[in-house]
């Protein structure tokens, strides 16, 4: 052998090493082991399990790296999605102006890391500072085995979702200084569920209102719904917005929801249809008051027991057996646990409806002459529902489709393929009290000459005794609102809802009131019982309306 050559037995097999422990000396021993991992020869294993703390650190260290130098292809390749982070990242610098990003990350909890970015925004010579904080995971590629950033649209800014834009340039619409009824003006900050709500107004009413736009940093939302607000740059000509809000009614609604996960309300005047205040506190940003589609449950029962006594089926003092069950097409429905029977001469509409009796209501929604389209007549054409709302921002105003089937039982209880929300439901309230549907609004239709739904409303027959059931829901011993009620005083009626919904243990609370002339209604995914969650959110806003 030649000098400076050296031979080595490695498991029984010699080899030859040129020049040392260098790169040919690698490639051999790989070689000799299959690549250094297999023993059979071939590539590595790919890593498997959960990323090592370590791992975490060195991910996101070098994530953190590129996106500060504003190196987007560089940090995009250390995320699971290449393609959508490069794009979201190299908008954060062209398209959105920020730049000095500086970030620190927090303490990890397992894969997951908090951070804080710090940056500043600069847009035809005015910079303003910028900072938030937001947090990303780290997961092993799928493929690759690496330790990767799992790429959402939040680990830029935690308001982003799939496809929208950070941009900074002249604002889409003017600024407005939306106002309440009695000149008090509402802002993000003193009323945070407000947010998509003064959006909204912004965007549809910023020039009508006289203001100018100034220059921001902004959320441009794939599904066109309003830019989001983040930062000001130059400060446009704001224009004043009347809205029919009450600033304490809407204070008494942003606590009351608080008090309950995935909650919203709604409340309004009956005699005019002006809402005075919505509120929402969820996870996500969704404006479920508005345009929430679930469920009602028993709160349905005011637009059934319509039906029933318009039709001539009933009235409130005829006759409405409560039996433990009732069977409807071959399919079963039974009563709230713990509701006691009534099979008695004397169980009425009204104790059924007080009590909350699922199948006193079964019992009757066969009788002549209903049919199959009659809730849905009942509900379009006296309470105004699937009528085509123009409340002034985005709303969904009911739907009550015709069914066949078991479904048609279902939707006399409030599931089935009913679907509502608190607006709804409070306006189902203001119609039953009153007789007269007026359409739900947040602006006045005379800033835009829009047309507002019509409908006919009820008989004053209907209307009176629908109220008296109310008022007996929250007022008579049996009553399943009494507890939720008690210590309102003047003039109050009330109805309880849970709606069950497919693959959850715990059904949506539902909770729909009056007090004189302010009706509310609320609704608590997964809250439980009517009086569980739904229920206190509206007699907070009813003793906040006082």
């Amino acid at each position: 052998m030649s000098k400076g050559v050296k031979v080595a037995v490695i498991g029984g097999v010699f080899a030859v090493m040129v020049g040392g422990a260098g790169y040919g000396a690698y490639n051999i021993m790989s070689a000799l082991n299959g690549g250094g991992a297999t023993g059979q020869g071939g590539a590595a294993p790919v890593r498997s399990g959960p990323p090592s703390a370590d791992e975490v650190e060195e991910t996101t260290t070098k994530f953190f790296s590129a996106w500060e130098k504003g190196q987007a292809t560089q940090a995009a390749e250390l995320t699971n999605n290449n393609a959508a982070a490069a794009s979201v990242l190299r908008s954060y610098g062209q398209d959105a102006h920020i730049t000095g990003v500086r970030i620190t990350p927090g303490k990890a909890n397992g894969d997951t890391v908090p951070y804080t970015v710090k940056a500043k925004v600069s847009y035809a010579g005015k910079s303003e500072p910028l900072s938030y904080k937001s947090e990303l995971t780290v997961v092993r590629g799928r493929t690759t085995g690496r330790a990767l950033v799992d790429w959402q649209p939040t680990v830029i800014h935690p308001q982003l979702k799939r496809n929208d834009r950070l941009v900074t340039g002249e604002a889409a619409a003017p600024p407005i200084e939306a106002v309440d009824r009695n000149d008090t003006v509402l802002t993000k900050e003193k009323y945070p569920s407000l947010g998509p709500v003064l959006d909204t107004l912004r965007d549809r009413y910023g020039s009508k209102a006289g203001g100018s736009p100034g220059v921001e940093l902004a959320i441009r939302h794939a599904d066109e719904s309003p830019d989001t607000s983040l930062l000001t740059l130059t400060k446009g000509k704001p224009g004043k917005l009347r809205t029919t809000l009450s600033a304490s009614v809407q204070a008494a609604a942003e606590k009351a929801v608080k008090r309950y996960a995935e909650s919203s309300v709604v409340a309004l005047k009956p005699s005019t249809g002006e809402v005075l205040a919505v509120a929402n506190h969820r996870e996500d940003a969704f404006n479920a008051a508005f345009e929430g589609r679930v469920p009602p449950g028993s709160t349905m029962k005011i637009i059934t027991a319509a039906m029933l006594i318009d039709n001539g089926v009933t009235t409130m003092n005829g006759p409405a057996p409560c039996p433990d069950t009732a069977t409807w097409q071959s399919q079963t429905f039974k009563n709230l646990t713990g509701l006691k029977p009534d099979e008695t001469a004397g169980a009425t509409l009204a104790g059924g409806f007080a009590r909350s009796c699922n199948t006193a209501f079964i019992k009757l929604v066969d009788e002549a002459p209903l049919t199959d389209a009659s809730l849905t007549t009942e509900a379009q054409e006296r309470f105004g529902l699937g009528g085509d709302w123009k409340t002034g921002v985005s709303s969904f105003d009911g739907s009550v489709p015709a069914a066949t089937g078991p479904d048609r039982a279902a939707n006399a209880i409030g599931q089935g393929q009913v679907q509502m929300n608190p607006l709804n439901m409070a306006s189902v309230t203001a119609t039953a009290i009153t007789g007269e549907f007026r359409q739900p609004y947040l602006v006045s239709p005379d800033l835009d000459d829009r047309r507002l739904a019509t409908a006919k409303g009820l008989p004053a027959g209907t209307a009176s005794q629908l109220k008296q059931m109310m008022r007996l829901a929250a007022t008579a011993p049996q009553g399943t609102a009494v507890q939720v009620m008690s210590g309102l005083g003047g003039d109050i009626g009330a109805k309880t809802g849970s709606a069950e919904v497919d693959g959850e243990a715990t059904s949506d609370s539902w909770f729909t009131g009056f007090r004189n002339d302010v009706a509310a209604a609320a609704m608590s995914q997964q809250g439980g019982h009517g009086s569980d969650a739904a229920g206190p959110i509206v007699a907070a806003v009813l003793r906040g309306s006082a």
